[in-house]
């Protein structure tokens, strides 16, 4: 369950234009719609592709090319943009759980450095509609695992929602932090849920830092106090995973990265693609770091078939 936004992925030549549009290299600022359309305007010109995006559907789309049947619960817009997001869940047979808003559909800018960091510019649109109204126990029905994406978190008592239906329906939770800025704005609501309800939560170090004041290392150890499973990314220098006690260093595959979008999301994907297959915890690491590295050697966080065809018999491979 996530922000349905269709992304906007746009390659900078340098990042003087984050200086021009005074958005934070690496973070994740929402904008309205009159900002969204102004930088959309000023990077007319530069390199873009569109996909439907949003972190959790990323993670979604990566799991259901590896074969795992999936839903996706969201607010679109009753536009285009709505459809474009709902035809894509569909062409790789995601079960779209899509509710409709008056507002236009979300998109988030994805403002990719040469150093390949992303910056993202969102409006979130009709998503930000997306309310506890919305939520049946009917629709955590049937499936094992429900994966939140921390953005949500703007809902305090949607994301509490999500998470007590579906522990009422024996799902395991799962929640990414979503962006260190998010993370140091509700960190109080994010120690309290992870607390309470969350059986795995995947953070990079800025975001674990934001909730911790430690190290990787040390933050998983905290995290994990509280949950089953906690994974902590580095980016280039691996992850940290913390279950049962014990701390698994996982490193990172060779790649040529041109775009880090979606690697956080795809390393999820992957981690729990070895996990519903009940691998073990350093291996579901290493798949995800497989996935996470094959991403960011594309634009944007989604691969073609071909790609995928490789991916999936590379993840079996690893598997034990």
């Amino acid at each position: 369950m996530g922000n349905a936004l269709v992304d906007i992925i746009t390659s900078l030549e340098d990042d003087s234009m984050l200086n021009t549009l005074g958005l934070p290299k690496g973070s994740m600022t929402l904008v309205d719609y009159e900002n969204s359309h102004f930088i959309n305007t000023e990077t007319d010109g530069l390199y873009k592709q569109k996909a439907s995006g949003g972190s959790a559907a990323n993670t979604i789309h990566g799991l259901a090319n590896l074969g795992v049947e999936t839903g996706f619960i969201g607010k679109v817009g009753d536009d285009d943009l709505g459809n474009f997001f709902y035809e894509d869940m569909k062409s790789k047979k995601i079960n779209p759980i899509l509710f409709k808003s008056i507002k236009e559909t979300g998109r988030s800018i994805a403002l990719v450095s040469p150093d390949s960091e992303r910056t993202f510019a969102t409006y979130l649109g009709a998503a930000i509609d997306l309310s506890t109204d919305d939520l049946t126990a009917s629709l955590f029905s049937g499936y094992d695992i429900l994966y939140l994406e921390g953005y949500l978190v703007q809902d305090h008592d949607l994301v509490e929602k999500a998470a007590r239906l579906a522990k009422n329906n024996n799902l395991k939770v799962c929640i990414d932090l979503a962006s260190y800025n998010i993370a140091e704005e509700h960190r109080s609501f994010f120690l309290e849920i992870i607390r309470d309800y969350i059986d795995i939560v995947f953070a990079n170090d800025q975001e674990a830092r934001a909730l911790t004041d430690e190290n990787p290392e040390r933050s998983a150890g905290i995290l994990g106090k509280y949950t089953d499973i906690a994974v902590i990314k580095k980016g280039a220098e691996g992850s940290v995973i913390f279950s049962d006690g014990t701390l698994n260093p996982v490193g990172v595959i060779q790649t040529k990265p041109i775009d880090t979008t979606g690697a956080g999301d795809m390393y999820a994907s992957g981690f729990l693609y070895g996990l519903i297959n009940d691998q073990p915890i350093d291996v579901c690491g290493k798949i995800g770091a497989t996935i996470a590295g094959r991403v960011i050697e594309v634009y944007g966080a989604k691969m073609d078939e071909n790609t995928w065809k490789v991916l999936r018999t590379e993840v079996q491979s690893i598997m034990v």
